[in-house]
């Protein structure tokens, strides 16, 4: 497998998707991606493991595993990409091990596995209500209790590729702190200069590049699913000043996180009522961020508390930067 690699920054919490165009470079992200085959085949690429996948095999990627795929015959397949914080009962041992395959031969021929799949992709088309995310919280739970319990998982080894993702993982629990290559140096035992070559090598990234790509996809969350202000965002996901955060995410994401919060000021508001009644921290996993809204217009009386920015706003002591000022 080709070593030009790219780093996804995902900004959904899952995604649910089948089609019939598996072909995919190398590539590597935080999340935990599935392919089911449902018709054909196709050549799967994990780190050195070379695969060929027939109908009715699941392909299973741990976050920061390299991967790719090849098409060999016209095909049809499930593809699931989510994050480890929506079944966290196994987190520890996604961030912590490795499939000793990647490949459950057959597993979607079970009745038992391809019920859960598919009942887990139909959720894609469901009509919103207050507790989709939890039914498919708890489909993935009982997806992958099915899929780990045919797989062997072994603790992370050692090696070059393993390496870039023992220095993922540790950046990904860790990008909130104060973090450098210095301290990557002293905590990982490696040599800063090696790190810096090894990752700039492999992803094509500069190291204070990734971490803020990290900085800013937790910020995103923040700034939908929370009623933080941007200034406590920014000091959350680890930037030292207001500035700093503003300047990284205008770069990042194109808008300042004030202009990214208020174009998804309708969004913001049913996560908020959401929220109430439970704890600040309890931020809820949620879907796809999506794409920016037109932007919506000031408030009429910007000294008036109560006078939000969208017409309707019943939320007691909103405190959504940009919407009732």
């Amino acid at each position: 497998m080709s070593m030009n690699l790219r780093y996804e920054t995902r900004q959904q919490d899952i995604s649910l998707g089948c089609s019939h165009n598996v072909q995919c470079a190398p590539h590597l992200h935080r999340d935990l991606e599935l392919i089911c085959l449902l018709e054909g085949e196709v050549i799967a690429y994990a780190d050195a493991v070379r695969c060929t996948l027939h109908a009715g095999d699941v392909f299973l990627t741990f976050p920061n595993q390299i991967h790719s795929y090849e098409k060999l015959t016209p095909e049809t397949h499930y593809c699931f990409i989510f994050k480890p914080d929506l079944v966290p009962e196994m987190k520890e041992l996604f961030a912590t091990g490795l499939p000793q395959s990647p490949v459950i031969r057959g597993a979607a021929n079970d009745p038992r596995v391809r019920r859960i799949l598919d009942a887990l992709y139909e959720t894609r088309d469901r009509e919103p209500f207050a507790h989709l995310n939890d039914l498919r919280r708890g489909y993935l739970l009982a997806l992958c209790s099915e899929l780990l319990s045919r797989m062997t998982v072994s603790k992370l080894p050692s090696g070059d590729s393993e390496t870039l993702r023992t220095f993922v993982s540790f950046c990904m629990q860790n990008y909130a702190e104060n973090l450098s290559l210095s301290v990557l140096e002293e905590q990982l035992h490696l040599n800063k200069y090696y790190i810096s070559h090894l990752f700039s090598g492999k992803l094509g990234l500069r190291f204070n590049d990734y971490i803020n790509s990290l900085r800013i996809s937790e910020a995103c969350r923040y700034l939908l699913n929370s009623d933080y202000s941007i200034t406590e965002i920014g000091s959350r996901v680890g930037f030292n000043t207001p500035r700093t955060f503003n300047r990284a995410f205008i770069k990042q994401m194109g808008v300042s996180p004030t202009e990214y919060r208020r174009e998804r000021l309708p969004e913001i508001k049913t996560h908020i009522r959401n929220l109430k009644g439970q704890p600040r921290d309890a931020m809820p996993m949620d879907s796809a961020v999506q794409a920016p809204a037109p932007t919506m217009p000031t408030a009429s009386d910007p000294g008036t508390r109560n006078d939000c920015a969208l017409d309707g706003c019943e939320i007691d002591g909103c405190e959504i930067d940009g919407c009732c000022e």
